[in-house]
């Protein structure tokens, strides 16, 4: 935290109940080590797939708005196709923060959904890997985090 403010991603992993969107079934899916971490770290982390009904052993919900209570935060972990109406959703759901994972970086990221979280008062983490920004995390994510934040300047600011 720098100058009293934290970052957006600082912002993010301060949340408590955290939903996970586009939680895969494959146990071997990134998005279902994004959700076993975030259990394995305290987290009250919730799944979200449209075509399953539990995942990890926990029920899993078709749409952030079905999930009660409702979650403060979201991952979204989803094809670029499904990204707007995931992203919709976590609005209409009244979610207040929201990362958008781009398995190439913030580059990856389009831009029309930051900006749709802006305009719908979301704090929005854009691009980065989560995995990045968790402590005590693995030294291959630091050092991945590390490299990211100084071709980037990206250090979880405050945007």
């Amino acid at each position: 935290m720098a100058n009293g403010r934290s970052g957006p991603a600082e912002r993010f992993l301060s949340q408590h109940r955290i939903a996970v969107v586009g939680a895969s079934r494959d146990p071997k899916g990134f998005s279902s080590g994004i959700f076993r971490e975030m259990l394995k770290r305290g987290y009250d982390a919730v799944p979200v797939n449209p075509k399953a009904t539990e995942i990890g052993g926990a029920v899993c919900f078709a749409r952030v708005q079905d999930v009660n209570p409702r979650p403060e935060a979201a991952f979204m972990i989803v094809p670029a196709a499904a990204a707007e109406p995931a992203l919709r959703d976590c609005i209409e759901a009244g979610v207040g923060h929201v990362w958008l994972f781009g398995i190439s970086g913030p580059r990856s990221i389009d831009e029309r959904l930051v900006e749709l979280c802006r305009a719908n008062g979301i704090d929005v983490v854009a691009g980065y890997c989560p995995y990045m920004f968790l402590p005590r995390a693995a030294w291959f994510h630091r050092l991945h985090g590390w490299i990211a934040k100084r071709m980037t300047g990206y250090a979880g600011r405050a945007d």
